[in-house]
Formats: C-alpha cells, structure tokens, sequence
C-alpha cells in the first residue's frame, strides 16, 4: 500500500469531517447543550493516553488480527469448561428453591431438576486446565488459552444476545465487533475485506445478517459474507459475454459519475461506493485464489478435516488462516447446531451435542496449531464462546425428560481466547458451587468487547462515529465497561 496515499477509511473520515458545516453543527447539537456537557465528561473520564481517533498508546503489542468462532445456539459450559463436583453429587435432584425462586427462564416451567455433567472432564497441559473429554484437540492446546468462565449478559433469548455480543445492542442496528476493528485499524490487505464472514451447520445464526452490519458506520465497513459453493463472493465473476476490460472501462466511466456527484454533494457514502467497486474489481483476481483449498498440502486438509468443494466448519476454519495470512483484519465463523434443548435426537446431549464437538474440535484445534506454526498466533486473537450459557438443570420440555437438554441461561458462561496478547494457560474468574451463577470476577459483554478492541490498540472509550447527535460506540455510551487487564500480558 502506497505510504503517501489516503487510505478509504482516511478519505471517509475527512469528507466527515467537511460535512460538518455551521448547519450540521446546528443540527447534530438539537438534543441541547446537556449533549455537549455529556460529551465532555466522557472526554474527561476516559483514559487520558488516548488520541481522538481511537488508538490507544498503553498496549506494547496489540493484535493485528482476529478470528472469532462463534458457536450459534451456545454450547453447555457444564460439558466443556466449567466442571462442578457438586452438580455431578446432585444429578437429577430437585433443584434448590433458592436458585429459582422468581427467576424467569426460556422454557424450563415448575420445579426442574438439576442436570450433572453428562460427560467426563480431565485435565490437559502443563497448566492442568479442566477441560470436557469431548473436546480434545482444543485440550492440546490449554497451555496457550485464557478461559474465562465468568462472562454474563442479560439476554436469554438468541437474536437479542447475538447482537448484544457482536454489536454492543441487543436491537438492531448497532455496528458489529468487525466493523469497529475495521473502521480503527483499516485493513492490511488492498485486494481484500478488511472483514469477512462464514456461515457453516446450515443454517444463518438467529441474528441475522446484522450480526455483521455497518450500522451507523459507513458500508465500506460492512462484513462480507463468503461462501463455501458457486463463487466465494456473490457477482465477483464477470458477467456472461464481458470481458474484465470492459468491465474495467465500465467501472472507470461509472466511478468519474461518482466523483462529480460528491464534488456536488460531499456525501461520504459516494466514496464508499467508489473504493467498494475498486475493491470488487481488485478481489477478482485475489479471492478466487486465496478461497482454494485445493492449494494446501494434503497433511494440512487432513489435519483439519477440511474437504475441498464441501461446505463445512473445518473448510472455514482453514479459510480462516489463510485470510488473516493475506491481512485480514477481522475473520468472523459463525457454526449453527449448538441449541441442546434436549427435545429431540437433533438437540439432544446424546446425539447431536457429540456429533457438534466432533465437527468443531478437530478444525480449531488444527487452527491454532497451524497459526502458532506460522507465527501467526502471536498477533492474532482466536475467540471461541456462544452468546450465553446453559443452565445446571434438565430443561425437560413439556414435564418428559426422554432426551437431555439444557435451557438458556444468562447468568454465566464461558469463552476462551487465545493468542494476541491474552495471558496463556490460565481460567480467570469463577462460578458458584453448582454453576448457576458468577461468584468470583464476573465479566459482562461490554468489558469483553472493551478488552478485546483494547487488545488490538484500540481505546475502546475513545473508538466513536458521530451519528445522529451522539459519539457511538460498541461499548454504548456510558464508561460503565472495564477493560479486563487481568486477562492481558
């Protein structure tokens, strides 16, 4: 990238910025003066170390990339990571009147019975982390993660805690985790997105496709979703009959359209059209090549599981590596299928809870030997977790209790991270005796994300978009968020 060169996320910020006339002042300050006394306060509560575009000049060494591995439906932390000997002396016991007394749940009705581990922990690595059998290539890796066993968040129902993670709000309409990373750091790559997203398990995460949205951040921001059949991105082939030439010729003619429309009008979202067509054309020749899998050794798609040509959480996962290889900034894997109700086979611990540790554990544990193999790991954050946890009782839909199923349960779940700057080898924060709720340093979505964006450099107080009168940022507009420096190096 040429150093003298303004880069799109650059040339956004100052066609902001020229927008910003008397009249727009006018009108952005309409909520009165109360606004700006309140955006000085905030300037005055936040770290001081930081400059006012976002970066922040208190981490040594932020990570350059993230791939974040999202489990859609949220698997049960009580099979994975947070094993209770208790829960297992009480299994299938009524649960304690103190635990559920005025408490609301998603479907568990009357007095449910507490659940125990249904499968075997055992201790893995150096560090002797407690980790579920059914995950045992993650467990080779213990030594390099930063298990948080403490997160909470105050939805329970999927869509509203979906967002809530990736978006700061649990509505729609917020800017996603990605497009933050993008919007404060760029991307390192000219012929790629600086965000990119995978879906895999059949179906789109209950969120939706907002769980990658702009929201009030410029489109340019956007997650772009890639596929695993056809081609890798929507329209990134020529149409029929034209020649990348004409196309070429075509592009050139419509962008001097759009820049004597902005020239008129200022309007950013014009250079944001611009640098997209540019990026399209330049991501004709790159994406095809760095989406074939069919260019790695066939130790490495062993290793992973992957199977060119086939939609799968493995053929993503190896994607993965190889774009944030290429500069990538941000890398976002949705799988679906961790919903264990225990309604039916399809739900259930016995069936489709295995056969979904199977399918995840293999590919994530090859991602992270792969990454440290190359040296990648060091300035990459793997982040894995579902967006709430599972209850310490059999939900036992409709009163039967023919297949075992956990409810969704706010209240604490777990998430690990590994690389980037994350202490390695250790579980940070605790639960109480049955695994009901946090008891020991609890961790709420908002300090996550601010410790995450913090791991990247960037001060997640400071990183704000004005739109519509106010600073937005992922962590919402109070400093209620602590960046979590326990979990840091």
């Amino acid at each position: 990238m040429n150093p003298n060169r303004l880069t799109p996320e650059s040339e956004l910020r100052l066609a902001s910025a020229r927008l910003q006339t008397r009249r727009h002042f006018l009108a952005n300050c309409s909520v009165g003066l109360g606004a700006i006394g309140a955006g000085l306060l905030d300037s005055t509560t936040a770290p001081a170390s930081s400059d006012s575009s976002g970066f922040s000049g208190k981490y040594a060494k932020p990570a350059k990339h993230v791939i974040y591995l999202h489990m859609a439906g949220s698997p049960p932390q009580h099979e994975l990571f947070d094993f209770k000997p208790e829960l297992q002396k009480h299994h299938l016991e009524p649960c304690p009147d103190e635990l559920i007394d005025g408490k609301m749940f998603a479907f568990i009705k009357g007095k449910p019975k507490l659940l125990g581990p249904v499968y075997p922990f055992k201790r893995y690595g150096k560090s002797g982390m407690l980790l579920g059998e059914k995950i045992p290539h993650i467990g080779e890796h213990a030594d390099d993660l930063c298990l948080i066993r403490s997160m909470h968040t105050d939805q329970f129902n999927h869509a509203p805690a979906q967002l809530l993670l990736h978006t700061g709000s649990a509505q729609f309409g917020g800017s996603s985790f990605g497009s933050w990373a993008t919007y404060g750091l760029g991307s390192e790559s000219d012929n790629l997105p600086g965000f990119i997203v995978m879906v895999s398990g059949g179906n789109m995460p209950s969120g939706g496709k907002s769980l990658w949205g702009n929201g009030v951040l410029p489109s340019v921001f956007q997650g772009v979703q890639c596929r695993s059949e056809g081609d890798p991105i929507l329209f990134v082939s020529n149409p029929d009959g034209m020649s990348s030439d004409v196309r070429r010729a075509s592009l050139d003619a419509l962008n001097e359209l759009n820049r004597q429309e902005h020239e008129v009008f200022r309007d950013p979202e014009t250079l944001t059209r611009i640098e997209q067509y540019e990026l399209a054309f330049r991501m004709q020749t790159t994406v095809p090549e760095v989406m074939d899998i069919n260019r790695e050794s066939k130790a490495t798609l062993e290793s992973y599981g992957a199977e060119p040509g086939k939609a799968s959480f493995a053929n993503n996962c190896l994607l993965a590596r190889r774009l944030v290889e290429q500069g990538v900034r941000f890398v976002q894997l949705f799988d679906w299928g961790w919903d264990i109700h225990g309604t039916a086979k399809y739900d259930d611990m016995e069936t489709q809870f295995p056969m979904k540790c199977t399918q995840a554990d293999k590919p994530i544990g090859a991602l992270l030997t792969d990454l440290k193999q190359r040296g990648l790991l060091d300035d990459t954050l793997v982040i894995f977790g579902g967006e709430f946890g599972r209850t310490p009782m059999v939900e036992a839909r409709n009163g039967t209790m023919k297949f075992l199923g956990r409810d969704h349960h706010p209240d604490c779940f777990s998430v690990w991270v590994a690389g980037g700057g994350f202490k390695r080898g250790i579980a940070y924060g605790a639960t109480d005796e049955l695994g009901f709720k946090v008891a020991e340093n609890p961790v709420e979505v908002k300090d996550f994300q601010a410790t995450v964006l913090h791991a990247m450099g960037l001060d997640p107080y400071r990183l704000s978009f004005l739109s519509q009168g106010l600073n937005q940022r992922l962590i919402g507009p109070s400093n209620k968020a602590q960046i979590i420096h326990d979990l840091l190096v």
